[in-house]
């Protein structure tokens, strides 16, 4: 995201992705407001896709009821506000993924507690 200063901003970034165990990726499901912003974890680039969404995805976003009701063929996936497609057998770095990338995803057919989102 980029910053406007309206005067000199002239220091070292605090936040590079040395500073972190892998970089971060934030993480966010619409229409789900259990979850109030997206979720930050670190991530290793060699982590596959596919990998991540059956082991992380479950421990950040399983206590909503709707989560065992996510049909993943049907999932619209978004990085950085644009439609992406990933490949599940391919890394993050693979998929194009790094230090705080934001992803996104859209579950049709599940909009929240009792569809509360429309």
């Amino acid at each position: 995201m980029s910053t406007k200063a309206i005067a000199a901003y002239d220091f070292p970034q605090r936040d590079t992705v040395d500073k972190f165990p892998a970089p971060l990726l934030y993480i966010g499901w619409d229409d789900h407001k259990m979850f109030c912003s997206p979720l930050c974890i670190p991530v290793p680039p060699a982590t596959r896709f596919g990998d991540w969404v059956q082991s992380a995805l479950p421990g950040m976003f399983g206590a909503h009821p709707d989560f065992a009701r996510i049909d993943w063929n049907r999932v619209e996936w978004f990085s950085s506000g644009k439609p992406f497609k990933p490949d599940m057998n391919k890394t993050m770095a693979e998929n194009g993924l790094g230090h705080k990338s934001m992803l996104r995803l859209r579950t049709p057919g599940l909009t929240g507690l009792g569809g509360s989102c429309f």
